[in-house]
């Protein structure tokens, strides 16, 4: 019998409340909060869609692992299947634990890049760009042109340009210190990377002995794209297909929030023993020891079992059709998204919806704020806030696209509280015309979504 209901593939031993506030409280708590949604109480937010990154409920397989994992300074029990389940996966014989993925882009990037290097990516996401150009070098994107538009349904946005590769590669290699790939991509609506793609950027950089890094916070989610949408991979499990997407690359960066389905935690997986030994006399300085390297034993535990978890097919199969069940909803109610849904994650596009507000009005960050306000919904900009630049003359240019992203922590919310979030969104789509642009009224030099200040242009309408 073929079912039409999908039904979560987890039952829930243990619950956390959430408290309901109503829209005059919250458009006070946006104003105590400058508008910046990072900057709100979690107990304030209803639904808390801002990241998938360690927002995640571990299983009881995983809970069971943290009683029982071994807290030794060094050599712990945990490392070692952490580091057995690293190497089985990403094929890499060299394994080092950092307390998140930003700490191993830091490491990595370190230890390789001078000032002014170029590193090629699909999209760098927002900390890879950050970490890269504190140290001067050019965080350089070459997606694909259809990994841009919003309306494309091309099955693999996230594949690099390879043309544009080839032509930044014949003119910089020198110096190119390596070229990432980021599945899924991200910046870019949560779009997978083909195989062919990856086969494609390695092929590129062979013959100038460029390395290729994968940044994999998202690898199981892009596994099982290929395995949904590229001829050749229908009958391979989604592990099969992640080994063999690995065994193109030279070395992996890890954020273990994400499909590692940890609260935290990441890694670098690498082929070169040179350059790991040198990255952990730098971990011994900044992180600890190298076999826990900033994690508690509990934790390397919980990830070793997580990023098998994170390549389960029934839990895949759920991931994919939740985001793809939400965009069905939201087209219906005539909400412009970033299509075809990615895997972790709604995208919607704030510019086409807030047609009247200009992309340095910053659309994105308006409609976020109003999801706010008239939903207790928490979600990211992706957009001019995040990703805006300047021209040589430094007046401020605006993002490519304008997102806003709903991001889904895993196995946290049921199909109810997916359709209170349609419902809102749905609702704030029919009176888009009455929101406001924004503006900036305070921001730091780096990651400015994170800390940046706003302040709306009118004030928001009433709700109904």
């Amino acid at each position: 019998m073929h079912h039409r209901i999908m039904i979560e593939p987890f039952r829930i031993k243990s619950v956390e409340p959430i408290r309901f506030t109503d829209e005059k409280e919250r458009r006070q708590l946006l104003r105590q909060a400058h508008y910046n949604l990072f900057f709100l109480h979690a107990n304030d937010v209803m639904i808390d869609l801002l990241t998938d990154s360690g927002t995640g409920a571990m299983s009881a397989a995983q809970w069971g692992a943290v009683m029982t994992g071994d807290e030794s300074y060094a050599g712990a029990d945990s490392y070692w299947a952490f580091k057995k389940a690293v190497q089985d996966i990403c094929v890499m014989p060299e394994v080092i634990p950092t307390h998140q993925g930003r700490a191993a882009e830091r490491l990595m990037f370190g230890n390789v890049c001078r000032k002014g290097h170029i590193v090629p990516n699909n999209t760098h996401f927002d900390t890879t760009r950050a970490n890269l150009e504190v140290l001067g070098v050019k965080a350089l994107d070459l997606v694909i042109p259809e990994g841009r538009d919003p309306k494309s349904h091309h099955p693999f946005k996230g594949d690099m340009d390879i043309e544009a590769l080839k032509s930044c590669v014949r003119d910089h290699a020198a110096d190119i210190p390596f070229v990432m790939l980021t599945i899924t991509n991200n910046s870019g609506g949560g779009q997978p990377v083909s195989m062919a793609n990856v086969k494609a950027v390695k092929q590129v950089l062979v013959p100038y002995n460029i390395p290729l890094y994968i940044d994999a916070a998202r690898f199981a989610e892009n596994a099982y794209f290929i395995k949904m949408r590229e001829p050749g991979y229908s009958d391979l499990t989604p592990l099969q297909i992640a080994r063999a997407f690995f065994a193109h690359c030279d070395g992996v960066l890890m954020s273990a929030k994400k499909d590692g389905m940890a609260n935290i935690g990441g890694f670098l997986a690498l082929k070169d023993t040179a350059l790991a030994n040198r990255i952990r006399n730098t971990l011994i300085l900044t992180e600890g020891f190298p076999t826990y390297g900033g994690l508690a034993g509990r934790d390397l535990a919980a990830i070793a079992l997580g990023l098998y978890e994170a390549l389960d097919e029934d839990y895949l199969r759920y991931r994919v059709r939740t985001s793809a069940y939400m965009a069905e909803q939201l087209k219906a109610a005539d909400v412009p998204i970033m299509e075809p849904p990615g895997g972790h994650a709604i995208y919607i596009d704030a510019r086409a919806l807030l047609d009247h507000v200009a992309p340095l009005r910053l659309p994105g960050q308006s409609l976020a704020c109003a999801l706010y306000l008239y939903g207790g919904i928490r979600a990211c900009e992706i957009g001019t806030v995040m990703f805006g630049s300047k021209d040589e003359h430094g007046n401020p240019l605006p993002a490519p696209n304008d997102l806003v992203r709903l991001a889904f922590p895993r196995r946290v919310y049921t199909q109810s509280h997916f359709d209170y979030v349609v419902e809102v969104v749905s609702w704030i789509a029919k009176r888009a015309a009455e929101l406001p642009g924004m503006k900036i009224t305070h921001e730091p030099p780096f990651l400015r979504h994170f800390t940046s200040h706003f302040e709306p242009e009118h004030d928001y309408p009433e709700g109904d």
